[in-house]
């Protein structure tokens, strides 16, 4: 690569190692030291390790603190600097193209494993035959997903589990599954990136096994606040979610599938976009923000995907589809002043809705878009739960209450004597 240069401590005729642990690494100090004494430190041997490390120009003593580490460490280690690249993919791929293990780790220069990690990960791997082995993630200052790490599993379905909402690259990834697909990072993205590789790695690759009964990996927030998610513009934002909801689109047909694997991109990358904070914004970035949303909508909002949200998120959303700015506003005004809404029976059924605004208005979102179909908080701090809403459970209730009735008619008489 241009501009690179490499050292190493590499044996002249090695063997495969089990892990190549890819270590991008920007302006890592000093986070940087414990990182690598992290991988230092795993119980499954240096001999079955190797270390790829790229300095993507950093300024800091990055790649002087790599070179030391590479001259003292027993791991293989491979240390490349090279000019900064602008983003996490290019040094990525740097190191992928170098591996040489029959899994590649990707361990940020600013987190760290715990010491059992990857000889937990890849027994995992192994004995499953899983393409992908997640570590449960443990956060330091900062928080961490929790929802995929109850239990550990050798085979867990994307679709019912919650491994789709983790989707950054910091797991065990067999490598095989990534040269025989061409697999690299996007180096077009400058954020969302890694849930673009992972999510292919799911849909394409043979299984996916999650551990979680030992902590893995340690997501470190900075104090310095460098975190390369925390940087770029919205429209950065829009670039993520398109990909990702391209790529889902291309691998599951439409259907229930589709619509589970969307809620991810929906909530997680697009919802926040219309969030309270766009009271401040100004006229223009919202109506630009509308506009990047809508296509999105046009083409993969769905009413399977819709009834799979809480209603504050579906209201937002709906709005986005029919280009709704002014009843977008008024609802994002009513989260910013902490409004909750109460659990009102309407129609013939009784199901209920929330009172967000313009409920039952003319001329504005259908009522379903208000209606409870997944549990919710409301106002009281209560969680209300949808009833069910067959045309049998229906019936049923009538006749009870039919029959509540009938008992009170019948029971007046003895009263009255």
């Amino acid at each position: 690569m241009p501009d690179a240069t490499r050292t190493n401590n590499m044996p002249d005729e090695p063997g495969v190692p089990d892990v190549s642990v890819i270590i991008g690494a920007y302006e890592a100090m000093p986070y940087l030291i414990q990182c690598l004494e992290s991988v230092d430190a795993q119980t499954i041997g240096a001999e079955r390790l190797e270390i790829i490390a790229v300095d993507d120009g950093s300024t800091d003593g990055t790649g002087a603190y790599l070179e030391e580490f590479a001259a003292r460490t027993a791991i293989p280690t491979q240390v490349i600097r090279q000019a900064n690249s602008g983003g996490p993919s290019g040094p990525r791929n740097v190191g992928l193209k170098l591996a040489r293990g029959r899994y590649v780790f990707f361990l940020d220069a600013d987190d760290y494993l715990g010491e059992e990690a990857l000889e937990r990960m890849v027994a995992m791997g192994d004995r499953a035959g899983t393409d992908v082995v997640l570590g449960k993630i443990v956060g330091v200052n900062r928080g961490a997903p929790k929802s995929m790490w109850k239990e550990t599993v050798e085979r867990a379905d994307l679709y019912t589990s919650n491994i789709k909402f983790t989707l950054s690259a910091q797991k065990l990834f067999r490598r095989d599954l990534l040269v025989r697909l061409g697999m690299s990072f996007d180096e077009t993205l400058k954020t969302g990136e890694d849930a673009l590789f992972t999510m292919e790695a799911y849909l394409r690759g043979d299984g996916v096994s999650v551990v979680a009964d030992y902590p893995c990996y340690y997501l470190v927030g900075r104090d310095d606040g460098k975190h390369a998610t925390k940087s770029g513009t919205y429209v950065l934002r829009f670039d993520s979610a398109r990909a990702l909801t391209k790529l889902i689109a291309t691998h599951v047909p439409p259907g229930p599938e589709r619509d589970v694997l969307m809620v991810r991109p929906f909530v997680v990358t697009l919802l926040p976009q219309f969030g309270p904070s766009m009271l401040r914004q100004s006229e223009e970035v919202r109506r630009r923000k509308m506009e990047l949303g809508a296509p999105l909508m046009r083409d993969y909002w769905t009413p399977g995907l819709a009834r799979r949200l809480k209603v504050q998120e579906r209201l937002r959303l709906a709005c986005v589809a029919e280009g709704r700015l002014d009843l977008l506003l008024d609802i994002l005004q009513f989260m910013k002043d902490k409004k909750e809404p109460e659990a009102v029976r309407k129609g013939v059924r009784g199901h209920y809705h929330l009172t967000y605004p313009h409920l039952g208005e003319p001329g504005g979102l259908p009522d379903s878009a208000y209606e409870v179909v997944v549990p919710e908080r409301v106002k009281g701090g209560k969680t209300q739960r949808p009833e069910p809403q067959s045309p049998a459970m229906f019936m049923r209730r009538l006749k009870r209450k039919a029959r509540r009735v009938a008992r009170t008619v019948l029971s007046a008489p003895r009263r009255a004597r």
